[in-house]
């Protein structure tokens, strides 16, 4: 069966080009029931792989084709299939197909109903291609197409201006970390003389990586922490995270696609995909780490005191994206994709959640919002799973990925990083049950807005409860009651079993993190639930902190003074040279030849002694200067 797993991407491709065909306006039934149907064969198909790989490394395989040569370097394409990748199949076809279920509802009567499948068939193809190529050349064009179908997703409503910056600010930030990463793919194909994955981290391992201007050890690093500025991008870490916050103008089911399996999964997935040249490189993995609980920690604190129920989520993404970064950063690589796989399920749980109770109320401030768990029981229900599981509370699914990276971080010895986690986990806890609570729970906060209040169809609903199902069960893939089975299987792509390390469980820190969790939830709940500490005054009260964490640390401020005040600049003093400057100069030019032909019109008279006259006036004047200057003429 894995020599069929190019069925995967290909179903979606398959949805795209036929809905292409049909055009703008073919029937809602008939585009949702092709995309839904062939995303859910996609999911089968990837399910099949998945199984079929079981535990046994020799199970896997690359099939490729010869398709371009340049003089002695030869360029494959074609699909390899291994434990890892067969893991991302099945989660961003599971994650896919329900949010294009959920679509379905959430899209109705939409003008453009037809185009936003058209862009979610080709966004999951490209992720699928993405995952399964073989070598780093082949993946770093459907690389490209995901940032593109992302930009086209993100700015879908065009028409707000709001949607349209959105798109450009996501496409050009991502681009930032793009470019290190094609210089790093350059500088390996360059140093070991191909694009193929086992090839270069051969030449990484032993040694054997170089150029004539840098040694082996050094240009490891290099093109490590190269490659790691394309995942910063797409993931979302400090400092490219500002791009998605913003991507919330884009429809709801994107914002649950691109932050549960796609766009922001694919940066996680390049580092566990390179994962060997990164343990050839020391200081590489510290700087994933370091990155990844900064902004874990920065995600987290910015999130506590957002309004907008989709940004707070966003953040969250950030934060728990943040987790698996430092979880492969300190070398806990099956933990970080562990953590991964069980986030995929409760943030797309979340966003589909925010996107029923949006579909409802028709606002995103949460400060409108108020009791609507009395009109919307599953999705009340469906969301408290998913808020669980993000705050990591016994024995929802984030528990236990989130503490096997807490712990990985603390047995690593990274204190610091170790305190970073704690932090934000305890605010995670606080900032979901914020959300919670003022959606949820308490009085209606806009009467005309809660009158219109109401469940989803079941297109929409039957998603959530799988979803939550998931939320609840995923994390027992990876637990003693499986025989850590997850891990297992992850680790089976390595010859030797071990990618990596693995640390035994810390039942103190577990409970300590359980704790700290239901801290969390508790703050929330006398602030927001059963008020008995005002959130107002505590604000006020916090000032400048407050403020911090509202603004964003001001980090988009930061950003436009810096990047965007002085690319206008820039751009302005190129504009003032070009027009004032460089135009002046061809006019005057212009003007110099347009004057010089009228003055030779008047002199064409058509008289044989004028011009007899102006020869001898012109032969008087080179005399002259023979005289004067060359010293005369005989």
């Amino acid at each position: 069966m894995v020599e069929y797993a190019w069925l995967a991407p290909l179903l979606p491709l398959v949805g795209y080009v036929f809905l292409l065909a049909l055009g703008r306006r073919a029937p809602e039934g008939l585009v949702a029931g092709i995309s839904v149907i062939l995303t859910f064969l996609s999911f089968l198909v990837s399910l099949a792989v998945f199984t079929a790989l079981g535990s046994h490394p020799d199970a896997t395989g690359a099939y490729t084709f010869r398709w371009l040569t340049l003089g002695t370097h030869s360029i494959d394409v074609g699909f390899q299939v291994t434990h890892l990748n067969a893991l991302m199949l099945l989660v961003v076809s599971a994650v896919s197909t329900l949010v294009f279920l959920f679509s379905v509802g959430y899209m109705h009567k939409d003008e453009r109903f037809s185009v936003f499948y058209q862009y979610l068939n080709l966004f999951v193809f490209s992720m699928m291609a993405l995952v399964i190529s073989p070598n780093l050349f082949q993946l770093y064009i459907f690389w490209e197409m995901v940032g593109l179908c992302s930009y086209l997703l993100i700015g879908f409503w065009y028409f707000k201006p709001e949607a349209a910056l959105a798109a450009k600010k996501s496409f050009i930030v991502t681009r930032l970390g793009d470019v290190g990463l094609f210089i790093g793919i350059i500088l390996l194909f360059l140093s070991s003389g191909s694009f193929d994955y086992s090839t270069v981290f051969q030449a990484a391992t032993s040694g054997h990586l170089g150029l004539p201007w840098i040694s082996s050890a050094h240009l490891t690093t290099l093109a490590a922490i190269l490659v790691f500025t394309g995942a910063v991008g797409k993931s979302a870490q400090f400092p490219l995270h500002i791009w998605l916050p913003d991507a919330m103008e884009g429809p709801t089911p994107v914002s649950a696609l691109i932050h549960a399996a796609t766009m922001v999964a694919a940066g996680v997935y390049l580092v566990a995909r390179t994962y060997p040249l990164f343990e050839a490189s020391g200081v590489a993995l510290t700087v994933v780490a370091w990155i990844g609980g900064i902004t874990a920690l920065l995600g987290a604190l910015i999130a506590l005191t957002q309004r907008d129920i989709k940004r707070v989520i966003a953040y969250s993404t950030i934060s728990q994206l943040g987790y698996m970064m430092m979880g492969l950063g300190v070398g806990a690589y099956a933990y970080g994709m562990f953590h991964l796989f069980t986030h995929a399920f409760f943030k797309a749980l979340l966003f589909l959640a925010a996107g029923s109770v949006i579909h409802a109320v028709d606002t995103q401030d949460l400060f409108e919002m108020g009791g609507l768990g009395k009109k919307m029981r599953i999705t009340q229900w469906t969301f408290l799973f998913g808020a669980l599981a993000l705050a990591g509370v016994f024995p929802w699914a984030g528990f236990w990925s989130k503490d096997s990276i807490i712990n990985a971080t603390l047995q690593s010895g990274h204190i610091v990083l170790f305190w970073f986690a704690e932090i934000a986990a305890f605010c995670t806890a606080f900032y979901i049950f914020r959300v919670y609570f003022l959606t949820f729970h308490g009085k209606p906060k806009d009467e005309a807005k809660y009158a219109h209040a109401h469940e989803g169809s079941w297109v929409m609903t039957v998603p959530l409860i799988i979803l939550a199902i998931m939320a609840f069960i995923a994390g027992f893939f990876n637990t003693g009651l499986n025989n850590y089975g997850l891990e297992k299987y992850l680790m089976a792509d390595s010859p030797t079993g071990l990618i990596g390390h693995v640390y035994p469980d810390n039942v103190a820190l577990m409970i300590a993190s359980v704790a700290l969790a239901l801290l969390g939830i508790l703050v929330a709940a006398l602030m927001y639930w059963k008020p008995v500490i005002s959130a107002e005054k505590l604000a006020q009260s916090l000032g400048g902190i407050y403020r911090l964490s509202f603004r964003k640390f001001y980090l988009d401020e930061i950003y436009y003074r810096l990047i965007v005040w002085t690319g206008k600049l820039i751009a302005s003093i190129v504009d003032f040279f070009d027009r004032y400057i460089l135009d002046a100069i061809v006019w005057l030019l212009g003007r110099a030849g347009y004057m010089g032909g009228v003055g030779l019109k008047y002199t064409q008279t058509g008289q044989v002694q004028t011009y007899s006259v102006i020869a001898l006036f012109g032969l008087m004047i080179l005399v002259a200067i023979a005289m004067f200057h060359v010293g005369g003429v005989f």
